[in-house]
Order: C-alpha cells, then structure tokens, then sequence
C-alpha cells in the first residue's frame, strides 16, 4: 500500500513538472512574439483613406517598438467585407490584425442581411485609435453653400439632387437628414472615395459627406466644406458649421480601431494594446492625426470591447431611423 501510494505521489509530481514545462514554455513563446515577419494590417479601404493614413503611421510605430517589419496592406471593396474576409482566413496567430472601424464592427451587422462574420464572435478587440467626424462637401461654386440649401434642394419638387457614399458611414448621414426633414435625394453608391471626389468636382453628384481625414487632401480648393457631423464645430475647420447648427442634436462620427481574429493568444493582444496606447500618446503622431481631423482618444482592449458593443446598438438605431434597407 504504501509503495502503490510512493508511486501515485511521483507520478502526481512528474504531471505537475510536465503542466509547469508546458506552461513556462507557452508563456515563453508568447512573450518572444513577434519571432518571424512580417506582422500584417490588413485595411478594408482604399490608398490615401483615413484607415490607410493611420494604419500606415502606426506601422511605423510598430516596426521601430518590435524591429519586425510591418505591412500594410489595402484590400478595399464590397462594403469592407473584401478586407474583413482576409483577416478571417488568416491564421490566429498573432501576425494579421485589421484595421477595423464603425463600418467593420459597428454598422456593419445592421446593413447587410446575411453578414458573413459576426464582429462579436469572430473577433477580439485590441484599442481605439479616435474619432472623426464626416464632412459634407460640394464642388467649388455649387449652389448648395450650407445643409439648410441641401434641405430646401431636397424638399423641391424638381429638385434633381443627389449624393455619393462609399460606406456606411458616408451614407448614414444623408439618409439621417433626409429622415428628419422630408427632403428626398437620389443615393449613388461609388466603390471608393477617390471615384466620389472625382464626379463631386464634376458636378455629376451634388454632395457628399466624407470622413474626415479621407477629404482633408481634396479640401485644398478641390472640394468646399459646407458642415461637418461632430456635435461642435471642428478645430481644423472652425469656418464651417455643424450639422447640430441646422439640426439640432445631430451627432454622427466615425471612429477607427485595430482588432483580431478570435483566438489570437491575450499576451498578444494585450502588448498590441499597449503598442496601440503609446502612439497615439506620442506627440507627433498625435499632432499627425490631429491635423487630419481625427480625435485621437485610448483605450484597453476590455474598454473598446464595450464601446464597440455600444456602438452596435447605436448604429442600429441610426439605420432604422434612416430607414436604410439592409443590403
């Protein structure tokens, strides 16, 4: 009896030895991440749009911190669904990440019938990187000089207007105002915003509202401001009202944030999470932002967990009150 007992005793701790070589061997990986190269963040947009300008600067970031090298990569289309679908094949393994937003994880859900992900099952939430607030925008000389034009446009019999959007968050806010006032305006969808701000300039669409840092290049005399969505007026376009100005309590802003696949190992997230907080901490990356319009605001992945599940319900409520037809 007691040898059998002796012998339980040494295999019992030869388990433990096991559990704990185990354990301190998977922690060691973990915290030797990133061993190979090259890390991916993938951008559901095109070139030149707010999600590639700040994918791209905290890529940067990123190389300098890990000594890896970072790619960024554009894979725009279907509505973000072509890029999201990426990040979806990609192994969860701690070297694709999504440059992912209002449109990918928020209004998504309640723009399409059949989604084919679930943002809230298929994946995990690292940080928010801020807020941008959409801009209406005309060509030069249009006559629309202000949201109250677009209104009394829309509201005319033989008014004959029309907008562009490219993603939900450029087509929410027309289709917001429309609602509230009874104006009717003719939506053209345009796979991305380099075609809108094309036919804008034109005069083949009349308006548009675009986000933020995305028009802050086309707003050098190509395109002219007439309102901004953010509840005040902003700081880098102090001239040009808000829609709240017209429509009292109208407040509508994008935001952008970095996620992965369900799955990706915590220490991962975790140190992405912090490598995400100490850019936009960095001055000048900071003032990079802040010079496009963006906001920029931190967060811990539990805490934009939240506020994304949040903002789904908020964007539901704007696509019913816009009574946007699910796609």
């Amino acid at each position: 009896m007691l040898h059998a007992a002796s012998t339980r005793r040494r295999c019992l701790s030869v388990i433990a030895s096991l559990a704990l070589i185990a354990s301190t061997g998977a922690a060691h990986a973990q915290a030797e991440w990133p061993t190979r190269a090259p890390i991916r963040i993938i951008v559901p947009s095109a070139a030149g749009a707010a999600a590639d300008f700040v994918a791209r600067i905290f890529g940067r970031h990123l190389e300098q911190r890990l000594g890896q090298t970072v790619v960024v990569e554009n894979q725009p289309g279907a509505a973000t669904l072509i890029g999201v679908g990426a990040v979806m094949r990609a192994p969860a393994d701690g070297y694709t990440f999504l440059l992912s937003g209002s449109s990918t994880q928020a209004a998504n859900p309640s723009m399409f019938v059949k989604l084919p992900y679930d943002p809230a099952r298929d994946f995990v939430e690292i940080g928010l990187f801020g807020m941008i607030p959409m801009i209406a925008v005309v060509k030069p000389g249009s006559p629309l000089k202000s949201i109250a034009d677009v209104i009394a446009r829309g509201k005319a019999r033989d008014g004959h207007l029309s907008y562009g959007y490219y993603s939900s968050s450029s087509q929410v806010p027309p289709a917001l105002i429309e609602s509230r006032t009874g104006m009717r305006a003719l939506a053209a969808p345009y796979k991305n915003i380099t075609q809108i701000t094309t036919d804008l300039a034109g005069g083949v669409i009349d308006f548009a509202f675009l986000d933020a840092m995305s028009a802050a290049s086309a707003l050098n005399g190509l395109l002219t401001p007439i309102a901004v969505t953010s509840p005040q007026r902003s700081p880098n376009l102090p001239a040009v009202p808000a829609v709240a100005e017209t429509l009292p309590g109208f407040d509508m802003q994008t935001w952008l944030g970095l996620s992965a696949r369900a799955g990706t190992p915590p220490e991962v997230i975790k140190r992405m999470g912090e490598y995400l907080r100490s850019a936009t901490a960095e001055p000048a990356i900071r003032d990079a932002l802040m010079k496009q319009g963006m906001t920029p605001r931190t967060s811990t992945p539990q805490e934009h967990t939240f506020f994304v599940a949040a903002e789904r319900t908020r964007w539901a409520e704007f696509v019913r009150i816009a009574d946007i037809k699910p796609q």
